[in-house]
């Protein structure tokens, strides 16, 4: 990626000229992407980035020797937290974190998730989780990947490759559907297809056993999702749109990360810890031991601040010192449904990053955060715009509200504006996860 005086231009024909570093920061998030087909994949992921730039693996259960000017690295099931001390760090030195969530929409593999279905096919179960858009999901070759854990509690991160698919209705069989709508029952038109034949004798978890090298009479439990297959991809006028799966929130998840590990590999000297902070089960309500609403930043922070010597008095100054900017994706402006958008605020793709903002806490941001994005984007020279809901169409939530809530550390709600937020596959413009990574930088740097 490029220095943060790295600048867009217009050529003569009208389209934006892409900086080679927004390009190479793009490719490198389909990069991650793909090396992240579930939670656990992608803690392990940013675990593996971080550790390869020099941080030390911390483990829960092993007494943690934190020094200033250390760099460390922690994971939680599918949730991990990165962050480096500053040189003469002592008890009331405050923290400046970056966070985001590694889980997606989509489905979860049932419990006796093999069954034979009428006319020979062999069926998955399968099981909603969050808020997919149903109908995204057919017809796509489809991978499950996740985790095994084996009767010695060994954790095994698992992938399939293509092999399986969720089939669409023919429209002979079903001629209104274009003018009545497609209606999904999600326990009956969601199970997909993995085979043909007698299934005595097809098991989806031999099926992962045997991608882990494991006998499968030693699997003793597992946390499996569908995945879509397809890879990202640049395409379009100038290729300045990306299309790719699990934008949310992956974009943010590598945006985070990356900011921490270009600020730590540039020798930069700041006055806080910097920490990025990435959480599962976001998309169902964060309530677990690794979700926001969990105990896992809250631990992570006071064993940092106890290792600084911190009293409960220094931790609640260090705490009140402190900014946590939450990055979630957010809606641009769909241009074939223009009124389903605030008519005044109305962001748009490679506009930037979206401030956000929902006068009922549905997002955290206050005046406080907003005026410490707009000082970080400015220093980043990244152009920055604003969310807010249509009045007649509520918004989500983030873990920005939860982990203020918890914690009481001032937050802010951001993010990049996309198409397609919870469809399989998502689009935003090349240019604006590279912006959001470079607000981020600014943000660590203070």
């Amino acid at each position: 990626m490029g220095g943060m005086t790295d600048q867009t231009s217009t050529p003569t024909d009208g389209t934006a000229e892409i900086p080679a570093a927004a390009r190479a920061h793009t490719e490198d998030l389909g990069a991650f992407v793909a090396a992240s087909p579930s939670s656990y994949h992608a803690a392990a992921e940013a675990a593996r980035r971080a550790q390869e730039a020099g941080f030390t693996r911390l483990a829960e259960d092993a007494a943690w020797e934190i020094t200033a000017g250390g760099r460390y690295v922690v994971v939680r099931d599918g949730s991990v937290i990165a962050f480096t001390v500053p040189a003469g760090a002592g008890p009331t030195t405050p923290y400046v974190i970056v966070g985001a969530h590694t889980d997606s929409p989509g489905f979860k593999l049932k419990p006796r998730s093999t069954s034979q279905g009428p006319g020979g096919w062999w069926q998955a179960g399968v099981e909603v989780y969050g808020g997919p858009l149903l109908s995204s999901w057919l017809d796509r070759e489809l991978e499950l990947a996740g985790r095994l854990v084996t009767l010695d509690g060994t954790e095994h991160l698992v992938r399939t490759g293509p092999l399986l698919r969720i089939p669409q209705l023919a429209i002979h069989l079903d001629r209104g559907v274009n003018d009545n709508g497609l209606t999904l029952d999600k326990q009956r038109h969601t199970q997909p297809v993995w085979g043909l034949g007698d299934a005595r004798g097809a098991d989806l978890l031999a099926e992962l056993a045997a991608d882990a090298g494991v006998d499968p009479a030693t699997v003793g439990g597992y946390d499996a999702v569908l995945v879509d297959t397809q890879p990202a991809r640049a395409f379009g006028a100038g290729r300045a749109l990306f299309a790719c799966p699990r934008l949310d929130n992956l974009l943010s998840t590598h945006a985070g990360l990356t900011a921490l590990l270009r600020r730590a590999s540039g020798g930069a000297a700041g006055t806080s810890v910097e920490m990025f902070a990435a959480f599962d089960h976001e998309e169902i309500g964060s309530a677990s031991r690794s979700g926001a609403a969990g105990p896992f930043l809250e631990e992570v922070l006071r064993r940092v601040s106890a290792a600084l010597g911190a009293q409960e008095e220094d931790r609640a100054r260090a705490f009140a010192a402190s900014l946590h900017v939450s990055s979630d994706v957010g809606h641009a402006v769909h241009p074939n449904y223009a009124e389903r958008h605030d008519p005044a605020n109305r962001p748009v793709a490679g506009g930037g990053p979206i401030l956000k903002i929902n006068a009922n806490q549905r997002y955290a941001t206050d005046a406080h955060g907003a005026a410490a994005w707009a000082a970080a984007c400015a220093a980043a020279g990244v152009p920055t715009q604003e969310f807010v809901s249509n009045n007649a169409l509520p918004c989500g939530s983030t873990i920005g509200p939860i982990s203020a809530t918890r914690l009481g550390i001032r937050t802010v709600d951001v993010g990049v504006p996309i198409l397609s937020m919870h469809s399989a596959r998502e689009l935003t413009a090349v240019v604006d996860p590279w912006y959001l990574a470079r607000a981020m930088e600014a943000v660590l740097a203070g």
